[in-house]
């Protein structure tokens, strides 16, 4: 699967154009999806310098991409007459999306098992796989509050 992953406020906190603190198990996460032969994309508003120090900083901890800010490596202007910053993903891992940024637990839950969020919040509710544990993370980090979907 090719993943998209933003850096700013997702892998790190967001103090743009710094580089915030790392969100707990962000980088285990994504070498375990690297390890699990997922595709992984960065994917951010940085560009230049700045993104080049988003890059520098995930490859220090032992993050590697496959490509940035691009569909594949090579992927350029000039070899793709169709070239744009949308990515063709097959998910997007962002602080912005509709509901919010799981943890990086529950991140690696939904991918690994295929499973929505949706489906996590129905486990710990109902006490199915691996529930206690994501519910347990999930109520530490405050996950647990009722989201649109749920008024």
């Amino acid at each position: 699967m090719t993943i998209a992953v933003d850096f700013d406020g997702t892998i790190v906190t967001d103090r743009y154009p710094g580089i915030g603190e790392e969100i707990p198990f962000a980088t285990d996460t994504l070498k375990m999806l690297t390890n699990d032969r997922h595709r992984l994309i960065l994917w951010s508003v940085r560009e230049g310098e700045l993104l080049d120090e988003a890059v520098e900083w995930c490859r220090e901890r032992g993050v590697e991409f496959w490509a940035v800010n691009r569909d594949y490596p090579e992927e350029t202007i000039s070899n793709n007459q169709h070239f744009s910053r949308k990515l063709k993903a097959d998910l997007f891992i962002d602080d912005r999306s509709l509901g919010g940024l799981p943890d990086w637990g529950q991140i690696y839950h939904m991918v690994s098992q295929g499973k929505t969020w949706r489906d996590l919040l129905d486990e710990a509710e109902t006490g199915g796989s691996g529930s206690q544990t994501y519910a347990r993370q999930g109520q530490a980090a405050g996950r647990h509050k009722k989201k649109w979907w749920q008024l």
